[in-house]
């Protein structure tokens, strides 16, 4: 028998004995999400569902061709599936799974970061240092994330779900696929399982592909946002392991009700499903050795990012701040923020800026422009950068309800920012050049669209919550 069937064999028989470290049902009991029906979170939830289909009507390109059909339908996928993970118990409990194997390849990762970095991971010692005890969750991921793609794994769920986005939504099979792709990988990883399409696809396809990117989280960061989330406790990270595994399902359909209403279908498109096939390696050693080598690509650059951005922030926050001196408005800030805010910083800004549509998609009063300030980081900076602060504000117990902290873990969920135009531009562009121009033109769009399917996924999951 070939290696490749008889590490699939050892996946499928062993994967579940991975999980038996763990009582699972303790576990399971112990997390309890309130998903009372409230009238108060049922109008605000219609609110902000309104508001985002309106403005996105309001920044449509071509209003009279919106397929509501399909806009319909695309809600109605996300609600079920939101049901399904927060009411239905076996579906709840097989995301939990999902959560549960997560969690053991994190487990998995700190052995190995053990056994290289030593005593620094001891974090009761030396807290958390994130390039020791974070950043190798990165390299981990690629490299099995390139071993389920050797051995065809990923290819065979990408497909299923892709024939039924096909079939539901009424979108090209490239579409399907490149869509469902983004659930696991990311926004230039995504692409390449259509690479021969894109040179083909007329601008609304293009558009989906971009959205879809923008609206989704790839596999190899997924871990370190669950490490950021929940902290050393194994209830907290299955708790945001099963939402951020929802959210990036979610996302799917949402991208596709959001970027059919900005740039609607008005051609006629191929229906037929085929994975472009992508080598990542000749046998399972090369795929380990070639997903390696990108994981450490990835850590480097999502490191040598949070230096940056972080810097930028405090450097924004140093300037706003003497601003808030001179002008005197710190102290009516700290006043009127009850000491929430020192003064006048990015922060405060954000935050009170989108605190209105924060409101508006069912988030409680007294969180609104903490969860805004999350959002507005997010899209101005990035994901990553969002997670992390996001992960302090939670350390630091500063959400009045456990509602908000939900809400914002699907609204964060998603690659869309000013950075990840340029990401786009330059990884789809290099598989298809004569549509770098097309690309330019709609790369701001993209990144809206994709900022929207995280909150419509966010308002739908906060209805559910009551």
């Amino acid at each position: 028998m070939k290696i490749k069937n008889l590490f699939l064999l050892f996946l499928l028989v062993f994967i579940p004995f991975l999980l038996t470290g763990q009582d699972s049902s303790a576990v399971v009991s112990s997390i309890q999400e309130n998903t009372g029906f409230s009238f108060t979170s049922l109008y605000r939830g219609l609110l902000g569902l309104i508001v985002l289909i309106a403005l996105a009507y309001l920044l449509s390109s071509d209003r009279k061709a919106i397929s509501w059909r399909v806009v319909g339908i695309g809600l109605l996928v996300q609600l079920i599936i939101a049901i399904a993970v927060l009411k239905v118990p076996f579906i709840k409990y097989f995301f939990e799974l999902l959560g549960m194997m997560f969690i053991k390849i994190l487990d998995f990762t700190k052995s190995g970061s053990e056994f290289v970095f030593g005593d620094l991971m001891d974090t009761e010692s030396f807290g958390v240092i994130f390039a020791f005890q974070i950043l190798p969750t990165i390299i981990f991921f690629s490299a099995l994330t390139s071993i389920l793609f050797y051995l065809g794994i990923i290819q065979k769920i990408v497909y299923a779900l892709a024939w039924l986005l096909t079939k539901g939504l009424k979108i090209s099979g490239a579409e399907g696929l490149s869509t469902a792709g983004n659930i696991f990988l990311g926004m230039t990883e995504s692409p390449l399982l259509i690479k021969e399409y894109l040179e083909k696809m007329n601008r609304s396809e293009m558009f989906l592909v971009m959205v879809g990117g923008m609206a989704t989280i790839a596999g190899s960061v997924l871990g370190i946002y669950i490490g950021i989330l929940g902290g050393a406790e194994y209830e907290g990270q299955l708790l945001f392991a099963k939402h951020l595994i929802t959210a990036s399902v979610m996302a799917a359909p949402g991208a596709v009700v959001i970027s059919k209403i900005l740039l609607p279908q008005t051609e006629s498109i191929k229906s037929d499903i085929k994975i472009t096939k992508k080598q990542v390696g000749s046998n399972l050693l090369e795929a380990v050795t070639n997903g390696t080598t990108q994981g450490i690509r990835l850590a480097v650059n999502v490191g040598a990012m949070l230096i940056v951005f972080i810097a930028m922030v405090y450097m924004l926050n140093f300037i706003l701040m003497q601003i808030g001196g001179w002008t005197n408005l710190n102290e009516g800030i700290l006043a009127l923020t009850g000491g929430r805010y020192e003064g006048l910083n990015l922060q405060f800004l954000l935050g009170y800026t989108m605190a209105p549509l924060t409101w508006a998609l069912g988030v409680p009063v007294q969180d609104i422009a903490t969860v805004g300030h999350l959002v507005g980081e997010k899209i101005i900076l990035n994901e990553m950068v969002a997670y992390f602060s996001f992960g302090e504000l939670i350390a630091e117990g500063a959400f009045h309800e456990s509602k908000s902290v939900i809400m914002a873990t699907y609204m964060l969920c998603g690659f869309a920012n000013i950075s990840s135009i340029g990401i786009i531009l330059g990884g789809i562009g290099a598989l298809a050049p004569g549509k770098r121009k097309m690309l330019s033109q709609l790369g701001f769009k993209a990144l809206i669209g994709g900022a929207m399917a995280s909150l419509l996924s966010a308002t739908l999951v906060g209805i559910i919550l009551g």
